[in-house]
């Protein structure tokens, strides 16, 4: 069965250096089959009989005892992903698809703290929390908003990564080959 796993935090402004072709192969140490990454911010999609988040514990694990870095590493089904893009409230009715971003989620947010997010935080910006994915438009960048990894992470008592609305469509296609 298809998964992919997005790691947080390499590669990112020269910080958690993690060559993609090292990364494949803690995957493929852990377990995982037919192990491809897709640009150099941590996005693997694999194949995988036993269970994928024990793989990807695994090499968060590796990760941390060979490079010295903790990296989160959030895993979807191949179900769960084409799921994820089908719920993008924005699609398609925003034009710019490069002002399209998803959170991807470790875990389910409750939906107290849900309730209690500000979605006048960062104006024009907006975002909608689906089951485990918040969907962002982003009218002026990912480097602009207020709407960050910090923020959604310390009000849903969660872990999260991005990624932008071309990475996750890429994925898909990846992961249908």
């Amino acid at each position: 069965m298809a998964h992919i796993a997005l790691l947080r935090g390499i590669n990112v402004g020269g910080k958690n250096m993690l060559p993609m072709k090292d990364l494949a192969r803690l995957f493929t140490d852990a377990g995982a089959k037919d192990v491809r990454t897709y640009i150099q911010s941590g996005n693997v999609v694999f194949e995988a009989a036993a269970d994928p988040r024990t793989i990807a514990n695994k090499v968060a694990a590796a990760i941390e005892k060979r490079y010295g870095f903790r990296s989160p590493v959030i895993v979807r089904s191949a179900e769960e992903w084409r799921n994820a893009i089908r719920a993008n409230p924005f699609e398609p009715k925003v034009p710019d698809k490069k002002s399209l971003h998803v959170y991807f989620l470790a875990e389910a947010p409750e939906a107290r703290a849900i309730a209690r997010l500000d979605p006048a935080r960062s104006a024009p910006d907006a975002f909608h929390v689906v089951n485990r994915e918040i969907y962002l438009h982003l009218p002026n960048g990912m480097a602009r908003t207020k709407l960050t990894n910090a923020y959604f992470d310390s009000k849903l008592n969660t872990i999260s990564t991005a990624r932008n609305w071309a990475t996750v469509l890429k994925l898909a296609e990846m992961m249908e080959r």
